[in-house]
């Protein structure tokens, strides 16, 4: 079988410009009625599946969005989920869900696979070695909007977590707790949203002064790497006075660490995550933690998707992060 058919092929058989062709399948009033039963007729005849402009979600040809996330477990997807299929319900559309589990080249075929299929694209792409791939397989002229991704592709939308904001907040709090020994422990190198939090927990230790020094640990965002960052922490000397998590769930996993350990938290040590998952406020003690509106962010993201203008220069978006004050944290009555 040989390859798909493109405009450029419909184009080319009806002697016209790609832009012709364009206008004539979206309907367009500038297009001579000879020359759109021409371009139909030769689209009809190739086979021709329109993924650009005359696939908007006006049309509403397929009824359904996709949604290309790098994974679908754990709770911050599953509320992502939770904001997406809510807003999607209520507009009578349908949910093509595909996971990439962080390998580029599963994400390229998942963008493939939706081509002619969805009328528009919810792309979650944190990944920085997937950057220039995102870019380049996005389908051109199909509504698209990115989250938390770093790059900013022509004509796409993006709405993005402030998670260098929220990350410089989590640190100016444990400092104006009286920690000074803040240690860290980071996402995955390669994302995006893992290297703004750590940018943020930096900056935030510049701007405290103190003689606070960044103390890193290595972590993937799982339970399974907190807990053996917890355990790596534990081991220091002198260890941290208090530990900022990039995400709840390795703040989760160090927390079990700290308690096969039987150390207080926040007596002996203070912990802090990022996200605000639901499990987050019933471990002991509640974690503090950063909001993010998980259910939120699926629901904007798939608002800005069906209701944004089709015209105009699209402005990145950003969802501010909210401090959440629970007991693994509190101001010490010294600043040892």
């Amino acid at each position: 079988m040989g390859d798909a058919v493109t405009i450029k092929d419909v184009a080319k058989r009806a002697n016209v410009s790609v832009a012709t062709v364009s206008r004539a399948l979206n309907g367009h009033v500038n297009v001579a009625d000879a020359v759109r039963r021409r371009v139909v007729s030769i689209a009809d005849e190739l086979r021709y599946t329109p993924h650009h402009a005359a696939r908007s979600l006006s049309s509403r040809r397929t009824q359904t969005v996709g949604v290309v996330l790098p994974d679908l477990h754990g709770e911050f997807f599953s509320e992502l989920m939770r904001g997406i299929d809510g807003v999607a319900r209520e507009r009578g559309l349908h949910l093509l869900v595909s996971s990439y589990h962080g390998h580029p080249e599963e994400q390229v075929a998942a963008l493939r696979a939706m081509r002619g299929r969805v009328d528009g694209l919810l792309v979650m792409s944190p990944y920085v070695a997937s950057a220039d791939q995102l870019g380049e397989h996005l389908a051109s002229g199909l509504p698209s909007v990115l989250m938390n991704s770093h790059t900013s592709t022509p004509g796409c939308r993006a709405l993005s977590v402030d998670n260098h904001g929220g990350a410089r907040a989590m640190v100016r709090h444990l400092v104006g707790c009286g920690y000074r020994r803040i240690a860290f422990i980071a996402g995955p190198q390669d994302n995006f949203e893992a290297h703004e939090r750590l940018r943020g927990y930096r900056d935030a230790l510049a701007e405290a002064g103190h003689d606070a020094q960044p103390w890193v640990v290595d972590g993937d965002f799982s339970e399974a790497s907190g807990h053996h960052a917890g355990h790596l922490l534990l081991s220091q000397s002198p260890r941290p006075d208090a530990v900022f998590a990039a995400n709840d769930m390795m703040a989760l996993g160090c927390l079990f660490a700290f308690n096969q350990a039987g150390v207080d938290i926040p007596g002996d040590i203070a912990l802090a995550g990022f996200d605000d998952i639901p499990l987050a406020r019933y471990v002991h003690p509640a974690l503090t933690t950063m909001r993010v509106n998980i259910p939120d962010l699926g629901a904007r993201a798939m608002r800005l998707l069906l209701d944004a203008p089709e015209s105009g220069t699209p402005v990145p978006e950003q969802l501010a992060t909210e401090l959440i004050v629970r007991d693994s944290t509190r101001a010490r009555s010294d600043s040892s």
